[in-house]
């Protein structure tokens, strides 16, 4: 939906960090974690209602934002982190109940080591050896001949008879 910039501010920064942070501190339960989700939430609650747009706003229709806000603070992940870091490992450990494959530590290491680029547009392994590596990608492609065609499944066999 089209909102004026004024608007799409308000929600991004003050319905939407509201909401999330309702619904942190409804799953939490660490009172530690709880308290400081609290205190954040209070700031966040104060800006809220001090903001214009939502002293502009009919209580109905702030209930309807707050409602659409809080369904999409319940549906928010964290896209990366089942992929990314420690927690990606934890989450495949957690998953397999059996840590990680050995090829796969090989192959994040040539990941790391060759593909993985620095501001400067190095490599981890062309810092190190002082020469430069072709492209890993390129080099992988260059590997794989011409895919199959994917079979025929029966109906199109009977079909083509």
């Amino acid at each position: 939906m089209a909102m004026p910039p004024k608007w799409t501010q308000w929600a991004d920064e003050l319905l939407l960090p509201l909401m999330y942070w309702q619904e942190q501190r409804r799953r939490t339960r660490c009172p530690g974690q709880k308290a400081q989700i609290t205190l954040v939430l209070q700031a966040v609650d104060e800006a809220f209602e001090r903001h214009p747009c939502t002293l502009k706003l009919p209580a109905e229709l702030l209930a309807g934002w707050k409602a659409w806000a809080g369904e999409h603070a319940r549906a928010f992940q964290r896209a990366s982190s089942a992929v990314e870091g420690r927690n990606g490992y934890l989450s495949q450990m957690q998953h397999n109940h059996r840590g990680l494959p050995l090829r796969r530590y090989q192959v994040w290491t040539v990941l790391h080591n060759f593909d993985c680029r620095a501001a400067d547009g190095t490599t981890p392994a062309s810092r190190f050896f002082r020469r430069s590596f072709p492209d890993l990608f390129e080099s992988v492609l260059s590997q794989i001949d011409e895919l199959p065609m994917p079979r025929q499944r029966r109906q199109a066999l009977a079909a083509s008879t």
